[in-house]
């Protein structure tokens, strides 16, 4: 219980750090992680389920076909560690396909949320060790002591891997790669470049879904820091970056406002925006470099008939500085 106060003291106190430093800048930022309490990860996965939303259906499509390969990737016992769990509906297909898997440890930064996903794939795979860990995995954390150190595999689909930047995306795949361990594997799904006419609705649906979901992150800010956001104030929208080829999702202030969080006064002009989210696209060459710095080896690359979408199948390079 303690652990749990501790933990969530300090998810607050860096939540409030983020968002104070980000909307003190001059070009207002706040990172897309704190998009995901557990009313952004029920609207994530009502976005997923979207007509617009093709990186889910594309990736499902990928795993259910590709499974067995994947499983022969993974080998017998294999303890998945996902990061950036969700609902992990994914995660069952894969879950389904592996040889006598031992572990799966979900990692997310929704406590609630998390909870529900780790019963469901209780109930779903009851001889699997199931070990929830609340934990942001954009930060450096280690994983339990008890957990096998041979058959790591890391899994991370849905393409989360275009929300972290240069920096981030090298941090992110080392931190990987150290988890996983010298004989260890991964699993990433990677959005590719395409016609803008596909990309840009994916992230502004007819519905409203992903502006209500970027709109939470205001709601999230007004209920944990003390802020008084007036959230009808503002509008959601999508934008193509060609220098970081990425979708950038804003929230744009539709009159001079001011808002207060946690004590402090910050000032929007008309126009002026919150960048919230960057989603990258790749090209697999680009993405397997990248992969490759980090101590990974490009074993596969399973995409669909349109190319629309990559899932990158991952071996360990060993190699003590990766560890």
């Amino acid at each position: 219980m303690l652990d749990t106060v501790h933990y969530k003291t300090r998810q607050r106190e860096a939540f409030r750090d983020d968002v104070v430093a980000g909307l003190s800048a001059a070009g207002k930022t706040l990172p897309s992680r704190w998009l995901y309490d557990d009313r952004g990860c029920e609207l994530f996965e009502r976005i997923t389920a979207l007509e617009e939303y093709y990186p889910t259906r594309t990736e499902t499509a990928i795993l259910r076909q590709h499974a067995a390969e994947m499983a022969e990737l993974c080998g017998p016992g294999a303890s998945l560690l996902e990061y950036g769990a969700g609902a992990g509906v994914k995660t069952e297909i894969l879950l389904g396909a592996l040889h006598s898997p031992r572990a799966y440890l979900p990692v997310d930064i929704a406590g609630d949320f998390l909870d529900l996903t780790a019963a469901r794939i209780r109930r779903r795979f009851p001889r699997l060790e199931v070990q929830p860990l609340v934990a942001d995995f954009t930060t450096d954390f280690d994983l339990p002591d008890e957990l096998p150190a041979a058959g790591r595999v890391g899994f991370f689909p849905g393409s989360t891997i275009g929300n972290l930047d240069a920096a981030e995306t090298a941090a992110f795949l080392r931190q990987m790669r150290r988890h996983a361990g010298r004989q260890g594997a991964a699993i990433i799904g990677v959005d590719l470049r395409k016609d803008l006419s596909i990309l840009l609705p994916a992230y502004d649906d007819l519905e409203g879904i992903t502006a209500e979901f970027n709109l939470n992150l205001l709601h999230r800010i007004n209920r944990e820091l003390d802020a008084d956001f007036a959230p009808d104030q503002f509008r959601h929208q999508a934008r193509w970056n060609e220098a970081e080829s990425a979708v950038e999702m804003h929230l744009v202030s539709q009159c001079a406002q001011t808002a207060a969080v946690d004590g402090q006064v910050f000032h929007f002009a008309p126009g002026e925006t919150i960048h919230t989210e960057s989603s990258r696209k790749y090209d697999p060459a680009g993405f397997g470099a990248a992969a490759q710095r980090a101590g990974w080896r490009v074993e596969h690359i399973w995409t669909d008939p349109a190319r629309r979408f990559a899932v990158f199948g991952l071996k360990a390079v060993p190699n003590r500085r990766f560890e």
